[in-house]
């Protein structure tokens, strides 16, 4: 039974328990003063109905790839099981391959054959086992929640603490998992830094990052300075804030205090169009539209404009990301208290001061967050860097030239033939290491001034 199927039917079964549990809380309750509502009795035989279930389904899709793994390994002469690790992953895959109808390597053996058959045996069993189980458990679970549905029952605080429970399980996976991401990066940049010089990296003025990774392949030994990577990312990320941040905090102000009603849902919508537009879509813009006419422009001016500029990717980031600046900055002035306006109305100042003097002030944290959101969009961005802006690492502050951004050089250098004991491959981790702390420092600097303009607001 595929694992959807079973999903399915413990949902209908969830379902099911509700309305059992319901039922019986008000079968028992009719004449007698309960403790709580027939909902948080049926509430809580769909939680006993479904948790148990689903904390087994899931433990065993955790377990089942390693357990397939080691049964149908088993089966494999001695002599495949001698081979090296690399080489016996890919006889498996070959295996897997062959199940599921994809293309495999060569021509299969025997022993290729009878392992794919006794992997679909295995994979059976397994299915049909942790289905029975599964509804087994569920209804078992069912029947035994059901048994304790009586006036009495607290059944309001056994819902209420384990909703608490559920939610405090999902921060910590939130915070472990970003603990895991920035573990996960910090272990291969610390193997970089074991082939180049941190501060070769931190300060290093050119961006080659080419390689040999074999030894008798002839190459380059690389140069790994990072400065004109992340002066290209601050150049353009730069130019994209210069034009969101006015134009998105001015369409705010205009359609939360000036614009009627009528405009307010016309114009809004269409405004929040623009973070629906794919990024290819807005770098196809920047490369066949804008470029061309910053370059036109330029000559006209006597300026030499690169046909792949920062000025040109920075303008169209910027209008893409201006849906973030606006939109969290209408929502958060229209969250101001209107006793605010009205106290500043009442004492004689005009519209137009009362937006500068109370309602902007009393907003900035929340318009904070918006820019801060805005900001990381910039800088994690990548597709329209590379079809406007280019790849070439170039120092230079001049808008009108060819730059690159960290999240570019990423990408390039994780494609292709990777070699995870290079330096060109590892300086992809080191390069997100110096991002994340990087955007950290900037969260954490904005949140301290947030924090001291509130204290000093209230």
């Amino acid at each position: 039974m595929p694992s959807s199927t079973v999903l399915m039917a413990l949902l209908a079964m969830t379902a099911v328990a509700y309305l059992l549990g319901r039922r019986r809380s008000v079968a028992t309750g009719r004449g007698v003063r309960v403790h709580s509502l027939p909902g948080y009795h049926g509430s809580y035989v769909a939680i006993w109905c479904a948790l148990p279930a689903l904390v087994l389904f899931c433990l065993w899709q955790l377990a089942e790839p390693g357990f397939i793994r080691s049964q149908v390994l088993a089966t494999l002469p001695q002599a495949m099981l001698d081979l090296p690790e690399a080489e016996l992953g890919l006889v498996y895959n070959d295996i897997r391959n062959l199940v599921e109808g994809n293309i495999v390597s060569g021509e299969p053996t025997d022993e290729i054959l009878a392992a794919a058959s006794h992997y679909m045996s295995l994979q059976r069993i397994s299915d049909l086992g942790v289905a029975l189980v599964v509804l087994l458990v569920g209804l078992t679970a069912l029947g035994w929640a059901l048994r304790r549905v009586e006036p009495g029952f607290r059944a309001r605080n056994k819902v209420e603490l384990t909703t608490r429970m559920l939610l405090m399980a999902a921060s910590t996976v939130a915070i472990f998992t970003t603990i895991g991401i920035f573990l996960s990066v910090l272990f291969e940049a610390l193997r970089f830094f074991q082939q180049v010089s941190p501060l070769e990296f931190l300060f290093g003025l050119s961006w080659s990052p080419q390689t040999a990774i074999r030894p008798d392949q002839v190459g380059s030994s690389g140069a790994f300075g990072a400065v004109p990577l992340f002066a290209g990312t601050l150049l353009i990320s730069g130019i994209a804030m210069s034009v969101a941040v006015p134009v998105g905090l001015m369409s705010a102000i205009y359609l939360s205090e000036y614009a009627n009603s009528r405009v307010r849902s016309f114009a809004k919508p269409m405004l929040e169009v623009l973070a629906g537009i794919p990024t290819v879509v807005y770098g196809y813009f920047a490369a066949l539209t804008v470029a061309p006419l910053l370059r036109g422009f330029g000559e006209g001016l006597g300026l030499s404009v690169s046909s792949e500029s920062a000025l040109g990717a920075g303008l169209v980031m910027g209008i893409m990301i201006i849906p973030f600046v606006s939109s969290l900055s209408d929502d958060v002035i229209k969250a101001v208290p209107h006793e605010l306006r009205d106290g500043s109305y009442g004492l004689g100042a005009t519209r137009s001061e009362t937006i500068r003097l109370v309602v902007l002030p009393a907003a900035l944290p929340g318009i904070v967050g918006g820019i801060l959101l805005a900001a990381s969009r910039a800088i994690g961005e990548t597709m329209i860097v590379v079809m406007a802006a280019g790849l070439a690492a170039n120092l230079t502050v001049n808008p009108l030239e060819a730059v690159t951004t960290v999240t570019v050089q990423i990408v390039t250098l994780l494609i292709g033939d990777q070699e995870f004991d290079s330096a060109k491959t590892l300086a992809a981790f080191a390069l997100g290491l110096l991002l994340f702390l990087t955007t950290l420092v900037l969260n954490i600097v904005a949140l301290r001034v947030v924090r001291r303009y509130r204290e000093q607001y209230e």
